[in-house]
């Protein structure tokens, strides 16, 4: 063994032996067919597409691609279906979430590993997030499915009857959840369209679904692009649409069902603000930087991509986050040790080297750690930006990567005006020891959510969503109810 003195142990390089996730049990086939009425049918026309994985650019699996004409025959399955579901009582259709939700806390590594694979996040956020928060939507939906005369008092319910529901890449499995879990527990049927490039735990959920004896044609799964999730929109025997993407989408969508009786909520697009007081735990706010901005290599809507730092404590804050920066992993999304995985996509690594591009040409100070990126693969390391202003792009625009844009401020006023100065209104967060303080920027922060001195924490029974160009509608808790059901 070899010592290592007290003088040179801060200079030494140390490095972590990899610690690859076992894949022995993980199940992917070589081709997947649509999932409507209970069965798994090719596709009307016999197209498919690959689905990648981010890591090496390798074909998983490949994937069937719905027409207009499957997307007709799901949602006639889900219309079918929805007399005898809808009519179940919330005990009986309670028994049958339940029993999904299970069904995935058995799968749970098999699930983990899959999102993985295929979305290209690390291993420990699929495994300690993304697949137990899906569970527990279901566990928590279930619940609910009896009780939703306490849920609206005084008031008679019905459900919607079919809903279109299109899901991000970003949470394959969660954003599944978030939307099916409270539509069914309300009495709903549902016609699915996972995002294309990360399909696949989407239809292990169907083989699930199958599993838990659902009923026929009460969860329907249609595989594709940008146009069948516009032939999902367009579609006249749909309900209600359930959608969280982009905001130009979402705002497509908007005006595509305009002037119909369609119910819709949108989870749009954010450009979260973090706020760091100079009486905030100092090391605990720069774990709560990098958590905001580089989990799950900043895919998320509600990332805090604007840092906003008291000046007083500025110049201690940034060089601890950069310290903290340097022992930041990136690599392989299956070693327990990665910190940052592989980029989602190709595109979405040419839309976030495009945005640090802009941020050069605009002036703005680049800092990114010295890490060898893996070959092969769509890799960005973390990185932040100094000397930006208002006006900066990348102040302005979701980015959806590992960028972060940082500010300094002087007084309350002043953090909550820059704060509020962004088209988007889904999220943000307050580093501080003082309770009022965190009280008063909640009243004045155009957020739908905020956090008090964490970030990105979520729970079942929280409502989450966000206002004016983050959308509308709210998703989990009592809250995610509503938009499911109609009052006589």
């Amino acid at each position: 063994m070899t010592k290592i003195s007290d003088k040179n142990i801060f200079t030494a390089t140390w490095s972590y032996d990899k610690a690859p996730e076992s894949t022995d049990h993980v199940k992917i086939k070589d081709q997947y067919e649509l999932f409507i009425n209970g069965d798994f049918i090719k596709p009307d026309k016999g197209k498919y597409f690959n689905t990648i994985n981010p890591a090496d650019n390798k074909v998983i699996s490949k994937i069937a691609e719905a027409s207009s004409t499957d997307v007709d025959k799901a949602v006639l399955a889900a219309k079918n279906a929805f007399k005898k579901w809808s009519a179940l009582s919330g005990k009986e259709r309670g028994k049958y979430i339940f029993r999904i939700a299970r069904l995935i806390q058995e799968r749970a590594r098999e699930f983990a590993v899959i999102e993985s694979i295929d979305g290209g996040k690390p291993i420990r956020e699929s495994r300690d997030i993304d697949i137990p928060l899906a569970a527990n939507h279901f566990f928590y939906y279930a619940g609910w499915a009896d009780k939703l005369s306490y849920a609206f008092p005084n008031r008679k319910v019905k459900p919607i009857g079919v809903a279109g529901q299109i899901i991000p890449w970003n949470f394959p499995l969660l954003m599944a959840a978030w939307k099916l879990a409270p539509a069914l527990a309300t009495g709903n049927t549902v016609v699915l369209k996972p995002a294309e490039t990360t399909p696949l735990t989407a239809l292990k959920l169907a083989e699930i679904i199958k599993e838990s004896g659902l009923p026929d044609g009460v969860v329907n799964i249609v595989t594709g692009a940008g146009q069948t999730g516009a032939a999902l929109v367009h579609h006249p025997g749909i309900d209600k649409i359930a959608f969280t993407g982009s905001t130009a989408v979402g705002k497509y969508i908007q005006n595509a069902i305009a002037g119909t009786s369609k119910k819709l909520t949108l989870e749009l697009g954010g450009k979260g603000a973090n706020i760091i007081f100079e009486d905030a735990a100092i090391d605990q706010a720069v774990e709560g930087i990098v958590n905001a901005i580089f989990f799950n290599q900043g895919h998320v809507c509600c990332a805090g991509s604007r840092l906003f730092v008291q000046e007083s404590v500025a110049d201690l804050v940034i060089d601890k986050l950069k310290h903290r920066m340097n022992s930041l992993l990136v690599g392989d999304p299956l070693d327990k040790n990665t910190d940052i995985g592989a980029i989602n996509s190709k595109k979405q690594l040419q839309t976030i080297k495009a945005y640090i591009k802009i941020g050069l040409s605009e002036g703005g100070e680049i800092y990114q750690p010295e890490c060898i990126l893996p070959k092969g693969g769509n890799w960005c390391p973390p990185t932040l930006f100094l000397n930006v202003s208002q006006s900066h792009r990348i102040v302005q625009e979701e980015i959806f990567g590992p960028v972060l844009a940082i500010q300094t401020f002087r007084t309350v006023d002043e953090v909550i005006e820059k704060a509020n100065n962004t088209p988007f209104g889904l999220s943000a967060g307050v580093w501080t020891e003082k309770g009022a303080k965190i009280f008063h920027l909640t009243q004045k922060l155009n957020a739908g959510v905020v956090w008090a001195n964490t970030f990105n924490k979520f729970d079942a029974s929280s409502p989450f969503g966000g206002y004016k160009e983050s959308g509308f509608g709210r998703e989990g808790g009592l809250h995610g109810l509503k938009p499911y059901v109609k009052f006589d």
